[in-house]
């Protein structure tokens, strides 16, 4: 499900989540760093200094991976509970997410929040079995992470004794888990899908640069939230806004008992603006815009910010007013920011590797590799190497996945035909490897997910033509109007076997583009809904400008950061319902000032 950022379709004032991860023989640690460190290759050692806390993740890893279901020291509780017996794990990681953040958040004008904080969480990942079966098997995926708060400073010992804590926990479900998919196999019919658990994969060595912690001028940015949020006193109709700024720098290190040793940074800065209103009828509304950067550089200036949020208002009153929508079923465009959020939503959640495996999947296009799914001008990627698009800075992007894999450049669907699948470590049929895109936010096992989805043409026009294109579609199908989607918010997919695999896009700003010559016409309440077979057989033409729609994605492995790229695209058939009416009046009470004075232009101010 692809979100706007924050993740709600109202204000979401969260400020950072860290999207990230032992029996103690205090003499054996330097020894086994030692060892792992001359495995390395020599360029690789040369790359940077090994940070202490990598350091005492790889020598607490190594020692736990050497001793656990190997030694004659008691069971972990957990373990001896289930009546399990000990067993060594086959695979152990530890991935550690280490983050500065600063929150600046206003409404009305007003400061409502300011801080800053850091914060260091572990998962420690623990397999058990085999690769062919393990405890993650099936519908006990979870079982293979316990995730713990890891000390602030390079106190080595502490460390490892935190580490040494998890892994026990984790190892300890392992156990558990083990012992319930073992029974489970014993009497369950045979899978259509019999693959592994986890693929085989090299171990991948990569020392990078250390995130410096956030350093922004915090006052300056304080003074510029406040003014941006109090542009919406402009419009008293504006009945909730905010304003959020969040910088985060994150170091993420990962070590696994494979040889894997890798770190790595990433920063980000968003801005969010928000706003929320009522229609007299009790339809709630609300308009939305992110700008995001590598860093608060890379933001937009304050005019253009403050001309976004502006436009944020006046969409609101003008929205407030607008008819509500009727069913519809005919032709549509579907700007590049709305394309992007609909091929997210109704094929790319559908191409990750894990659902095309277990018998709950829907598995849309497992049988379809190597035949045409779109029409043969569409072709699609997934390439979060990438970390912009033209000007615009990519969410989606990173060097290395939840899983110490490299990212890699997928090509997804090659003129129209099926080429690939977006693969974690789970292997399914015909798939044995990753291709980098096992990714996670903390606590959550990784599995194949999106990173920066590119949709690109081969039949593009200009956006004129494709509005001529609408309203001769429009006539030929006896429909008084066509519609177009200029903005949009968010949607989800359901790929589950046991319900309708079937999508929901949710837009924002609709207009009926009418085939007689009136001016178009803005609705509200809509909701765009269909299945996935049919929506991408509708597709009859591109727009020649690709669009960015940054934004968060939740799904089974928790919530992540994506991209999506898009043309604007015109459809021959497209479904709407309407959204929910609601029932709540508008405020009783009049807003402050508002029934005495009327709203400041931009001149008076």
């Amino acid at each position: 499900m692809l979100l706007p950022k924050p993740q709600s379709h109202l204000p979401n004032d969260s400020t950072s989540a860290l999207q990230r991860r032992t029996i103690r023989f205090p003499h054996l640690a330097p020894v086994a760093a030692v060892i792992l460190l001359l495995a390395l290759p020599a360029a690789a050692r040369a790359q940077q200094p090994v940070p202490v806390v990598l350091d005492a993740m790889t020598a607490e890893l190594h020692r736990a991976f050497t001793l656990l279901g190997r030694s004659a020291s008691p069971q972990p509780a957990d373990a001896a509970s289930s009546g399990s017996q000990q067993l060594p794990p086959y695979f152990l990681s530890y991935s550690v997410s280490d983050a500065s953040f600063v929150s600046i958040r206003a409404q009305y004008g007003a400061l409502a929040d300011s801080s800053q904080g850091r914060a260091r969480v572990a998962d420690v990942q623990v397999r058990v079995g085999d690769s062919k079966l393990d405890n993650t098997h099936g519908t006990h995926r979870g079982s293979a992470v316990k995730s713990m708060q890891l000390p602030l400073g390079d106190d080595r010992e502490a460390l490892e004794r935190t580490l040494w804590l998890a892994t026990n926990n984790g190892y300890g479900n392992a156990l558990e888990s083990y012992l319930r998919v073992k029974t489970e196999a014993q009497v369950r019919a045979k899978e259509e899908d019999t693959s592994p658990d986890f693929s085989q994969q090299a171990p991948q060595t990569h020392i990078g640069a250390m995130a410096a912690p956030v350093a922004i001028d915090r006052a300056a940015w304080e003074r510029r939230v406040r003014e941006l949020s109090r542009i919406f006193r402009d419009y008293p109709d504006v009945y909730q806004n905010m304003v959020m700024l969040t910088v985060q720098n994150e170091t993420d290190y990962f070590a696994s008992s494979e040889g894997s040793q890798i770190v790595t940074p990433h920063l980000q800065a968003r801005l969010v603006a928000i706003a929320v209103t009522r229609a007299e009828d009790g339809m709630d509304l609300f308009r939305e815009q992110t700008f995001e950067a590598e860093t608060v550089d890379g933001l937009p200036a304050q005019s253009d910010l403050e001309a976004a949020v502006r436009d944020l208002g006046k969409s609101l009153e003008a929205l407030r007013k607008a008819p509500v929508t009727e069913p519809f079923d005919g032709p549509a465009i579907l700007s590049g920011r709305a394309a992007a959020v609909f091929f997210h939503e109704v094929l790319g959640h559908r191409l990750e590797g894990q659902r095309q495996r277990g018998d709950e999947e829907g598995q849309t296009f497992t049988k379809d590799v190597g035949k045409p799914i779109l029409p043969e001008f569409l072709s699609v990627v997934d390439d979060p190497t990438l970390t912009t698009f033209g000007n615009t800075w990519l969410s989606g992007n990173y060097e290395y996945d939840d899983e110490g894999q490299k990212a890699e450049r997928v090509d997804l669907i090659r003129d129209g035909v099926l080429k690939n699948f977006l693969m974690s470590r789970l292997p399914i049929a015909s798939f044995s490897s990753s291709n980098g895109h096992g990714r996670a936010e903390t606590g959550h096992v990784p599995t194949g997910r999106q990173g920066n989805l590119i949709v690109t043409s081969a039949k593009s026009v200009s956006e004129s033509e494709l509005r001529k294109e609408l309203i001769e579609e429009a006539k030929k199908q006896g429909k008084p109007y066509g519609l177009y989607f200029e903005d949009i918010s968010s949607g989800f997919a359901v790929t589950e076997r046991a319900s309708p695999q079937a999508f929901q896009v949710i837009p924002l700003v609709v207009w009926r583009v009418y085939v007689d010559g009136r001016s178009d016409e803005l609705v509200r309440g809509v909701s765009i809904v269909g299945t996935p077979l049919a929506a991408m057989k509708s597709i009859i033409a591109t727009g020649d400008k690709s669009e960015v729609f940054n934004g968060e994605c939740g799904a089974e492995s928790g919530t992540i950061p994506v991209s999506a790229v898009a043309p604007a695209m015109l459809l021959s058939a497209i479904e709407t319902q309407r959204q929910p009416q609601g029932t709540a009046r508008p405020p009783i009470l009049p807003i402050p000032s508002a029934d005495a004075q009327p709203p400041a232009t931009k001149e008076a101010q």
